[in-house]
C-alpha cells in the first residue's frame, strides 16, 4: 500500500531571533498569533492552514533559501507596495506568470516566502 496525504497542516520555518521574526510576521505581515509554546514555537494561522516558527529545529538552517511557504492575497500590488514600505526585501520582484502574480520575498532570517494572488478564472 502506498501511503496517503490528505493535506499540508502546517510549513515551518527555523529562526534565529523568535521576537524579531514575531514582529515581522505579526506586524510587518499582519498574521495573527494563534499558539504560542515558550516562545520557542509560535503559530499563526492563514485560512485553514499555519505557518510555525521555531527555535529549536536541531540542525536546520534559518535562510537555506530552498522551500518557501507561499502567501495568497488578494490585493497583490497593494501587498507588494505595504512589504516595500516596511523595508521588506524581494528576492524576485513581482510578475506576471499568465496565471498568477507571483513574487519572492525574505523574512528577516532569510527564509523565503512566495507572494502569491492566483488570476480569477472568470475574467480571462
Amino acid at each position: 500500500m502506498k501511503p496517503h496525504f490528505t493535506g499540508i497542516p502546517f510549513v515551518v520555518y527555523p529562526v534565529t531571533d523568535m521576537t524579531r521574526a514575531r514582529a515581522f510576521y505579526r506586524d510587518v505581515l499582519g498574521l495573527a498569533e494563534t499558539a504560542n509554546w515558550e516562545n520557542q514555537w509560535i503559530e499563526f494561522d492563514i485560512g485553514s492552514n499555519t505557518l510555525a516558527l521555531t527555535s529549536t529545529m536541531q540542525g536546520a538552517q534559518p535562510g537555506a533559501q530552498a522551500g518557501a511557504a507561499a502567501l495568497e492575497t488578494p490585493d497583490f500590488e497593494a501587498t507588494v507596495a505595504a512589504l516595500k514600505a516596511s523595508g521588506v526585501k524581494f528576492a524576485l520582484e513581482p510578475f506576471d506568470s499568465g496565471v498568477c502574480r507571483f513574487a519572492r520575498f525574505l523574512d528577516p532570517d532569510g527564509n523565503h516566502l512566495i507572494l502569491h494572488r492566483i488570476h480569477d478564472p472568470a475574467k480571462s
